[in-house]
């Protein structure tokens, strides 16, 4: 088997974890109201898997075994793979408008599939055959991986030895002729607890004798020692209350989790890092290439269906033939379709490495990632001002179908006769929940900071802008010495 359809997926998730959802320990995490909108994300991914129409985005072909699998689980071949894949994350975008969850590990693999080839290439290691024999079997069982790269760091100005806790940045404990053993915790953890396994790697650049915070491996989720405790996000219990509509997206959401490791043994088989400092800059800049690829595509589903909403709430409320209306909606589109053109450019302007597989331009990568910073706070904005004001005052579902007030509601917030009340207040909701991160990972604010806040865009751009270059370019045209 290499394709789960959405329930095997469900059922394959039912495990014993060590969770804490507000200071409680949670039993069957798969039944909990705050949880499943996540989960419902996930199963997205696998169902249009199998859906005929959607194949050739959500499936490819294994270059390690020639099966067919899902393409979270691919290692790009081609600059074709590369541009698939950010289509294939505005699709789901779309269908979900939140975050499916899947990314990181998906670009963590990608990452680590070049940088252990080049590893083993200087030093004789084990790491690319371990690495791809871990990802045969995560392929084979069409397993979802996490990736988890963010430390605590305690006090910035200071490296991981010199902290005062050393267990601020993920490291190395122990080891015998069997593993490691691993102290720290990795935090804005995007779908952990949804995920069978996860990939972990350093947060930053390492120095010489910080060689026990270089490592990387691959961990069951569940794994002993691990402890999981679940993020807040604003206005989350919301799902706990009777109805639905106050949620706004309540379909689907995403998710958050602060993950503690103590003590948790990695065989060495799983180990794809283990001191080689030189190359843990390396793994953080081409995971982050990857990763910033990908908000031109996830980013852009979400924005279309925050447009779409716009479109809808401004026709709901009999606004949608004023001339600043439609402007407002051609600079919703004009934003969204540049964050994509970022996308599909880095990905058109991809190369091959030496392993063998495929990576994107790194230059334009940066720049859609420093554009998402940017351009959805102008979306929501706008998304926001065609709304109006009753997407922060709006009375509650409960008001709404109160036996005392719901009919007073329902006369003062109709619009037209063709228009029911509950779409309106739906729409309105789900704008919410986008511009302002209500009961979902927030569209706003997780693309200022999701795979590197700006300034560590602005970082690489200035490694790669290459302005030597462009100065002989000008001296060439003038004849400058």
């Amino acid at each position: 088997m290499t394709l789960k359809t959405p329930e095997e997926y469900e059922e394959s998730i039912k495990r014993d974890v060590n969770l804490y959802l507000f200071g409680e320990k949670v039993e069957n995490f798969w039944e909990h109201p705050i949880i499943i909108p996540s989960i419902n994300a996930v199963k997205k991914i696998y169902e249009l898997a199998q859906d005929d129409h959607y194949k050739e985005l959500m499936t490819a072909k294994s270059h390690l075994t020639g099966n067919i699998i899902n393409r979270f689980t691919h290692i790009h071949q081609s600059t074709d793979d590369l541009i698939k894949k950010v289509q294939m994350q505005r699709l789901l975008g779309q269908k979900t408008a939140c975050c499916f969850q899947r990314c990181v590990g998906f670009d963590s693999a990608n990452a680590l599939y070049s940088v252990t080839y080049e590893m083993d290439k200087k030093y004789g290691t084990n790491y690319h055959k371990w690495f791809k024999n871990y990802w045969i079997d995560v392929q084979n069982q069409d397993l979802m991986v996490d990736g988890a790269m963010t430390d605590p760091k305690g006090d910035r100005s200071k490296r991981p030895i010199d902290q005062e806790d050393p267990d601020l940045f993920l490291h190395i404990i122990d080891e015998d002729d069997k593993g490691i053993y691993i102290k720290g915790a990795k935090i804005h953890q995007t779908g952990f607890l949804n995920s069978h396994k996860a990939i972990i790697m350093p947060t930053l650049s390492l120095r010489e004798g910080e060689e026990d915070y270089a490592v990387s491996f691959g961990v069951d989720t569940n794994e002993q020692g691990i402890t999981l405790i679940y993020g807040r996000q604003s206005c989350d219990t919301r799902k706990l209350e009777d109805g639905k509509c106050d949620i706004g997206n309540f379909k689907y959401g995403g998710q958050e989790i602060f993950v503690i490791f103590d003590n948790v043994f990695i065989p060495h088989e799983n180990v794809f890092m283990k001191g080689e400092v030189e190359f843990s800059g390396e793994l953080v800049n081409r995971f982050a290439g990857f990763h910033r690829q990908s908000y031109g595509g996830c980013k852009v589903g979400v924005g279309d269906a925050l447009i779409g909403a716009s479109a809808l709430i401004s026709e709901f409320q009999k606004v949608d033939r004023a001339s600043h209306i439609k402007d407002k909606l051609i600079e919703m589109v004009h934003l969204n379709e540049t964050l994509y053109s970022c996308g599909i450019a880095c990905s058109s302007q991809g190369f091959q490495r030496e392993a063998g597989n495929y990576e994107i331009n790194m230059l334009l990568a940066n720049v859609c990632k420093q554009n998402v910073t940017r351009f959805p706070y102008e979306i929501c904005r706008l998304a926001e001002d065609i709304a109006g004001g009753l997407i922060c005052t709006l009375p509650s579902e409960a008001d709404l179908d109160s036996k005392e007030v719901g009919d007073l509601l329902k006369k003062y917030l109709k619009t037209c006769e063709d228009i029911p009340v509950k779409d309106r207040y739906k729409l309105l909701r789900f704008i919410e929940n986008l511009t302002m991160g209500v009961s979902s990972v927030s569209y706003r604010t997780e693309s200022m900071h999701g795979a590197g806040s700006p300034q560590a865009q602005r970082i690489m751009i200035s490694r790669q802008m290459d302005i030597d270059q462009k100065k002989k370019l000008v001296k060439d045209l003038l004849d400058l010495e």
